[in-house]
């Protein structure tokens, strides 16, 4: 798989080492990043996820990134991996610093990888219900946060487990969110997600299905659900910038079966990010 960085206004390999020992990145994870799909070369959404990622900046109290500066740093780095179906990252953090918990005055670090990648696919996935929980007072909420140690480690639980996703509740035991997707269940007739009070981050791609269903004439909503009805909800998806819109195939033991609205949410944004690749 090819993968290739841009640091610097220079585009290199992705083994090149360019970055300080002491970026707070790297020591204490004080930065923000997105994750977008590349489709034929181009990025899916890519205005949605800057503005997305000058929020997270501002809400970590970093100074916000330039939208085009970063923007033609993704341009160049698609460019020069070419057509190619893949995924992209652009990472923002505090620049090198001191090694403990406070800022130093250095100057902000902006790096984009990108790889080729086939697909993520349409297969529905399996998800594994973990026994932590999204704090929904968290500074961090809303915040995509380089801090990910929580999710790794939920994801490792739930693979353990023969899971391809993990799904947390928040500490009031209502549904909140993968740790890297978020979570739709279906409830006589409608689509529902957690709102975003729930401590869940505002994925794009939840953000598109709400915006594109409601326009279609497809019941979607947000709302407050219990944990517990993932154990007995007739159908479920999950929605990520790779995957798209996914069916559920199990919550833990429990087998489902794909459900009519997240057929129609997957075939219809399917057709939508054809139509525009920057909606």
């Amino acid at each position: 798989m090819t993968t290739l960085l841009w640091h610097d206004g220079a585009v290199l390999d992705a083994d090149t080492p360019v970055v300080s020992a002491l970026d707070r990145g790297i020591t204490v994870g004080d930065g923000v990043f997105e994750t977008c799909a590349l489709v034929g070369g181009m990025p899916f959404a890519l205005t949605r996820h800057v503005d997305r990622l000058v929020r997270s900046a501002t809400g970590m109290g970093l100074p916000a990134p330039d939208p085009d500066r970063v923007r033609d740093a993704v341009a160049d780095l698609a460019a020069a991996l070419g057509p190619v179906d893949g995924r992209l990252r652009i990472t923002w953090t505090a620049g090198p610093g001191p090694m403990g918990s406070a800022r130093g005055a250095g100057e902000p670090t902006l790096l984009v990888t990108a790889a080729a990648a086939p697909p993520a696919g349409s297969a529905p996935v399996r998800l594994v219900v973990v026994p932590w929980v999204r704090n929904e007072r968290s500074p961090l909420v809303g915040i995509k946060a380089t801090s990910y140690a929580e999710n790794v480690l939920a994801l490792a639980y739930a693979r353990e487990r023969g899971g391809a996703e993990a799904l947390l509740a928040n500490t009031r035991g209502e549904l909140c969110e993968g740790s890297s997707s978020n979570v739709f269940v279906e409830d006589d007739g409608v689509l529902l997600t957690p709102p975003l009070a729930s401590g869940c981050l505002g994925g794009v791609t939840r953000d598109l299905v709400l915006e594109w269903a409601g326009e279609a004439g497809i019941a979607v909503a947000e709302q407050t659900l219990p944990l517990d009805v993932v154990h007995r909800a007739g159908h479920l998806a999950i929605t990520s910038s790779l995957r798209g819109v996914v069916a559920v195939a199990a919550v833990d033991d429990r087998e489902l079966p794909p459900g009519p609205l997240t057929t129609a949410v997957a075939e219809l944004f399917t057709q939508r990010r054809a139509d525009d690749l920057d909606p």
